[in-house]
């Protein structure tokens, strides 16, 4: 199943996306007024019986949201893929490099990564994201799998003096609506082994990055067993799982993001997330008026 968050006119609410539109789940399954209380309630069979039923709007009528709107936590994995280890000059590390980020700097499908008024150095980072399903402590790599109920296509835009001004990242990684998230999640039974899997980034229709998910440092079920040793990981948690070679910070000259471009993120059996680069002062004029 595709199951997108979104915004009819001025409501939230999330639901099952097929061919012919998007089923509002929402209004149908009012206990689950969200992706994340009905994750959080193992209920995932319930939305499969809504497949057969009319779609109450087309894609074009809608405003997608962040997958997970309200995650509990958001983990996001650095220099987690050999190429971008080699361009970046860092080591290969013993274990995994988390930063997190926060819900409000992130954006949907569709909707426009805001580069702030701090800096000109906005760099894209495409990714693939993992949503926790079942929530669990200290879970083995054996039994990882068994906790994700999808998967989603990510875009970890990132102000990149602000992230290194220290060693720490976050400042970076948490500008408002810098990143991006979805367009939906795809449920793990469309895709049962992610590493077979291969993701893409284009920006203005010019591929950027590429790589099979299989390029991974750390795997999948690394990323779960390592985050969940520290921290339990509930239902609508996000781990990202890093971005491949080719960002716009190591090229010469650096590539970064700016007003007018589109940038897109591809994960083969997902979807491509797509988001227009605004400024901030941009921005700004356009919800004034």
């Amino acid at each position: 199943m595709k199951i997108a968050s979104f915004k009819a006119g001025t409501t939230a609410t999330w639901g099952l996306v097929t061919d012919a539109g998007i089923i509002d789940a929402g209004k149908r399954l009012k206990a689950y007024p969200t992706l994340k209380a009905l994750l959080a309630k193992g209920s995932l069979d319930e939305l499969k019986a809504l497949k057969g039923e009319r779609a109450d709007y087309a894609l074009a009528e809608i405003e997608l949201l962040p997958t997970v709107p309200d995650p509990d936590k958001i983990f996001c994995i650095g220099v987690n893929y050999s190429t971008h280890l080699a361009e970046s000059g860092h080591p290969t590390p013993p274990h995994p490099m988390i930063f997190t980020r926060f819900a409000n700097s992130q954006v949907g499908g569709g909707q426009p990564m805001i580069r702030p008024l701090e800096s000109e150095r906005f760099d894209y980072e495409g990714e693939m994201a993992v949503i926790i399903g079942k929530a669990g402590r200290r879970i083995s790599r054996e039994k990882a799998l068994g906790h994700v109920a999808g998967y989603a296509c990510y875009n970890d835009g990132s102000i990149r003096d602000w992230q290194r001004h220290t060693s720490q990242f976050a400042p970076g990684k948490n500008f408002v609506a810098t990143g991006g998230f979805g367009p939906w999640m795809v449920t793990t039974d469309e895709i049962p082994d992610i590493s077979k899997q291969t993701i893409a980034t284009r920006l203005n229709g010019v591929e950027v990055q590429a790589a099979p998910i299989s390029d991974l440092v750390f795997d999948v079920p690394a990323l779960i067993a390592y985050c969940s040793t520290f921290t339990e990981l509930v239902p609508g948690d996000v781990i990202v799982t890093g971005t491949t070679g080719g960002v716009g910070a190591y090229r010469t000259p650096p590539l970064w993001m700016k007003e007018g471009d589109v940038v897109e993120v591809e994960v083969s059996g997902i979807g491509v997330l797509r988001n227009p680069v605004k400024d901030e002062v941009a921005a700004a004029a356009t919800r004034a008026a």
